[in-house]
């Protein structure tokens, strides 16, 4: 899910293994209803392919979000034999492990930087550029390693409750540490904040409805001081930390709109939350013009920045930046129906979640949500088929409890 050739050759292998056994799916009239809810981006793209102003940039828009068909046809076809908690498992492992060696990777190709950085100069770049070395964007990274340091949090807890032998939980454990420390590493803020949330979701869902009052004690204190002592060591050597979650976020909000009034605004407001809503202002703006149909899905960018060039918005139109949210991105594409199709697919995933009462399945609805509040992963390749998998996973673990619930009430 993290390389976007890799994980486009193993979607390949996926559908053409699927389609040797294509007599074996089965699709329930949920099954469909759910899979139309998760190819609702793909529709939409296809019922307004004609507002694109060139056919090829249309098409090659499109082809981003096939995904989001493939998956739900033959995972949903399968529903039944998706195991969720291996999946879960196994995809928390195997990431943990290939981001260790490219940090390992890291350090060994790119010395200069890491002495530059543990002397304290340019912090703020720290993350970006392992990310970079990697191929991936910063933000999209900590995604995925959110999610990935949510789930190894929910299996220390499943370890303790299960009462696993030492070896398997010191393992989850190690894990747990490891992908806490990339999320600080890469150090994007939502992705902090996801974290965190999805703790707080996984300790209300899987601790204190499990365990005596001493028990949930007990385990939020390790807890505590586990994350508490890393974010601890992290900030302690990382000190720019502060001022980002602090100072740098929310300075300069009197000049929305007016970032070129600021001396160096690379330096100051790059990563600043005046920018984001500078951003939004203009996208916006824009989409306003452009209702009820929006500008078409191959044209939302290129219409951006010609707006900022044409409202003298010069930083802006220099780094070329998208709008960074979805809802907008969408409105700004697709017009009245693309906020809809947005709010439908996001926020499905957390009535799975909600219905379920699974701690994951609403921590991913938290932070795939969030995510796409500051950025627009529904435009990204890695983002699409990052949510249109798990989302595809989740839909198929709700339907396998809804044919349980189904068969009990069928014997009693």
């Amino acid at each position: 899910m993290i390389f976007r050739k890799p994980c486009t050759w193993i979607i390949i292998g996926f559908v053409l293994f699927n389609l040797c056994f294509i007599k074996k799916l089965k699709h329930t009239r949920l099954a469909i209803l759910l899979g139309l809810v998760i190819a609702s981006p793909l529709l939409l793209e296809i019922l307004l392919f004609w507002n694109n102003d060139s056919f090829g940039e249309g098409l090659k828009s499109m082809e981003k979000s096939i995904s989001l068909l493939l998956f739900p046809v033959f995972i949903l076809g399968n529903y039944k034999r998706v195991q969720f908690i291996k999946l879960l498992q196994f995809y928390s492992y195997t990431t943990t492990v290939i981001v260790l060696f490219f940090f390992i990777r890291f350090i060994v190709v790119y010395p200069d930087l890491i002495d530059k950085y543990l002397g304290g100069t340019d912090l703020w770049e720290m993350g970006y550029s392992f990310s970079n070395s990697i191929g991936i964007h910063a933000p999209a990274l900590n995604m995925h390693l959110a999610f990935v340091a949510i789930i190894s949090m929910y299996f220390v807890v499943y370890s303790f409750r299960k009462n696993e032998n030492v070896a398997y939980k010191l393992l989850r454990i190690l894990v747990l540490a490891l992908s806490f420390f990339f999320v600080l590493f890469v150090n994007t803020r939502m992705a902090l904040f996801n974290v965190i949330a999805g703790t707080i979701i996984i300790f209300f869902y899987e601790v204190i409805r499990y365990y005596n009052f001493k028990k949930v004690a007990a385990i939020i204190t390790f807890g505590a001081v586990l994350l508490g002592g890393i974010l601890f060591l992290f900030i302690k050597n990382n000190p720019y930390m502060k001022e980002k979650y602090s100072t740098v976020t929310f300075a300069y909000m009197d000049k929305v709109g007016k970032l070129d009034e600021i001396e160096n605004p690379e330096a100051k407001v790059f990563n600043s939350f005046v920018t984001r809503v500078s951003i939004w202002k203009s996208a916006w703006e824009l989409s306003l013009d452009h209702l009820p149909f929006g500008v078409g899905a191959s044209d939302g960018k290129p219409e951006l920045f010609k707006y900022y060039k044409q409202t003298n918005q010069h930083f802006l139109a220099k780094y070329e930046f998208p709008t960074h949210n979805q809802f907008l991105d969408f409105l700004l594409k697709f017009g009245i129906l693309g906020p809809m199709v947005v709010f439908l697919y996001i926020f499905t995933i957390g009535y799975l979640g909600y219905d379920l009462k699974n701690a994951i399945i609403l921590s991913f609805f938290i932070l795939f949500l969030t995510s796409n509040l500051t950025d627009d992963f529904l435009l990204r390749f890695d983002g699409i088929a990052f949510s249109g998998f798990w989302f595809s996973v989740f839909g198929s673990f709700w339907l396998q409890e809804k044919a349980t619930a189904c068969k009990e009430r069928l014997i009693a």
